[in-house]
């Protein structure tokens, strides 16, 4: 009984963080295929990996600490920041290649899913193994479904933060960006970790991670701001050149999109998903150089033919296209 409520207990609030992040990237979902890919990656890749990290380092560090307690505490605040930021990063470095990784706001939903994954596991195995009543059950569920995943959530989607941005910027910045972005995930574990060690000091752990929490959706939500601002502008000078109507720059850009009536419903999820990734392929187009320019451009080109194509012949009674 106590596994299987530890197991609904992990799992369900996990996957609606998830489910809320994936919805919150308004403009430009990821593959959901991909964002499962990156949870799958966390729940159980980045744990076993983890796991041989954590004994690897903690055997290093027991040649010169004796005393099991404080290597214990050391496996707290040091070991655990830094092998489960790096095993959960992994999946990222991997992923920032594809294609479907475009930007800050994807490494944070990439990110954040990795770390939603490898909270539900870790939650899994405390409730299962520190719910000696059902009151501690209880306070260990609240605590690190509201707190310790959430952690493993912000901490991952800042590295992810972190690539995504650094994706299309020059050599320098591609070595060092994302380095900064592991070194502010692994800080951000370890005052979590930290904190919470003492109980003299666990209430400022608690307000950190408020003030983080806060943070990771004001950035989130200036991510989602500048993909709005994008699709605006590059849409406008389709506008301009009479691929589409003027106002569908507008419209294409904010929440009227998923609004009927100011386009053929029949076309209109398969428009706003052609328009805003030619809005995006403008812009990584500007970025990118070598083999991956010449792929934006095709890709340009293959999206302002779908898009004219589409919107041929498709106009109704009203006038609408």
């Amino acid at each position: 009984m106590l596994i299987i409520a530890s197991a609904i207990a992990a799992l369900i609030p996990m996957i609606t963080y998830l489910f809320l992040i994936w919805k919150f990237d308004r403009y430009d979902r990821e593959p959901i295929g991909l964002v499962l890919a990156s949870y799958f990656w966390g729940s159980v890749g980045a744990i076993v990996l983890a796991f041989i990290g954590s004994l690897i380092f903690s055997s290093f560090l027991s040649f010169f600490v004796s005393d099991k307690t404080k290597l214990e505490y050391l496996g707290t605040v040091i070991t655990a920041p830094v092998v489960e930021e790096s095993v959960k990063g992994l999946f990222l470095l991997l992923l920032v290649k594809n294609r479907k990784f475009d930007n800050m706001t994807d490494g944070i939903v990439y990110g954040g899913a990795i770390g939603l994954g490898f909270g539900m596991t870790e939650n899994f195995l405390y409730f299962v193994s520190y719910g000696s009543s059902l009151s501690n059950w209880i306070a260990i569920v609240i605590v690190r479904s509201l707190f310790s995943a959430v952690m493993h959530c912000v901490s991952t989607a800042t590295f992810g933060a972190f690539l995504g941005y650094a994706k299309f910027k020059g050599t320098s910045y591609k070595l060092t960006l994302p380095l900064t972005g592991l070194i502010l995930a692994i800080l951000i574990h370890f005052v979590w970790n930290f904190s919470v060690s003492f109980q003299q000091t666990a209430l400022l752990g608690f307000l950190f991670m408020l003030v983080t929490i806060v943070i990771f959706i004001t950035v989130f939500t200036a991510s989602i701001t500048a993909e709005r601002k994008i699709i605006f502008k590059e849409l406008s000078t389709e506008a301009d050149t009479g691929l589409i109507p003027e106002k569908h720059a507008e419209i294409l850009s904010s929440k009227k999109r998923n609004r009927t009536g100011w386009i053929n419903e029949n076309i209109r999820q398969s428009y706003i998903k052609a328009a805003t990734t030619l809005a995006f392929r403008k812009a990584e187009f500007q970025n990118a150089k070598g083999k991956s320019k010449l792929f934006y451009q095709n890709d340009i080109e293959k999206y302002r033919q779908f898009i004219q194509n589409l919107l041929s012949g498709h106009t109704d009674e009203n006038g609408i296209v």
